[in-house]
């Protein structure tokens, strides 16, 4: 039971000022003016609306500090594997001209509507893995449950959003990189409570893919046209609905 009169500790305060100076940052950040292509996978394409709208969400699920710290864990985590893989001999770009100051390899279509930026290109492994290339690389971080499921399970199964992903980068990057559709992707998961690493080559799903696409457009289109598109769930207390940030307001519209 909390303590309402117990007085903040050293560590409570040091916290909150932690937390504030992250938050004050976050609003200074222009909102996304384009659908994610790493979000199209996502199960409800009301809500890819919602977010491609930059519709606010309901009070209380704006991003917290330790919400944003997790996010800023992910950042160091994924510079972290980048560093381990190419150490092991993986020629991975992670930028153009893979300096530091270079841009992020990605894409841009329906005149910048949909864009996405890719983790890293392989452009060789270590002599033995008989890779194909360029080959797309993807890494995402996890809890150990949900570690444990993707190496179960693979992440086409465990986590249909990052094989969406996936799909659409390896479809719209053929373009710029040539080839990069044709050979698998390689897809890393850090479990972030054991430091365990799961490696695992995604062949690409052109169906997927053009799926993926589709749904975009039609986001766009139905967005142009002032429509909302149906929600995933009949009821509220269906599961994606109770996690998403805009269900209140959502559900307070009719249909």
């Amino acid at each position: 039971m909390l303590d309402y009169n117990r007085r903040p500790s050293f560590a409570d305060r040091v916290n909150a000022a932690v937390d504030q100076a992250l938050t004050a940052d976050q609003a200074t950040r222009p909102p996304r003016d384009y659908l994610g292509g790493s979000r199209l996978g996502h199960a409800c394409e009301r809500a890819l609306q919602f977010e491609f709208t930059s519709t606010p969400k309901d009070e209380d699920q704006e991003f917290t500090g330790q919400a944003l710290r997790i996010f800023a864990i992910g950042h160091a985590l994924e510079d972290l594997a980048v560093a381990w893989l190419r150490g092991a001999g993986f020629d991975l770009y992670t930028r153009k001209g893979n300096r530091s100051d270079g841009g992020q390899f990605g894409f841009s279509v329906a005149g910048g509507r949909i864009r996405g930026h890719v983790d890293g290109i392989v452009a060789a492994g270590p002599e033995g893995f008989g890779l194909a290339v360029p080959a797309l690389w993807e890494c995402k971080t996890m809890n150990a449950k949900n570690w444990r499921a993707c190496v179960k399970d693979g992440v086409t199964k465990s986590k249909p959003v990052y094989a969406a992903q996936i799909a659409v980068y390896q479809a719209y990057m053929e373009g710029t990189v040539p080839g990069i559709s044709a050979a698998p992707a390689l897809f890393t998961a850090i479990n972030k409570d054991t430091a365990e690493l799961h490696h695992e080559q995604v062949a690409f799903d052109a169906d997927l893919a053009q799926r993926m696409s589709d749904r975009g457009v039609r986001i766009l289109q139905a967005t142009d046209a002032g429509e909302l598109l149906p929600r995933i769930g009949t009821n509220r207390d269906f599961f994606e609905c109770r996690f998403c940030p805009w269900a209140a307001r959502c559900w307070g519209l009719p249909g």
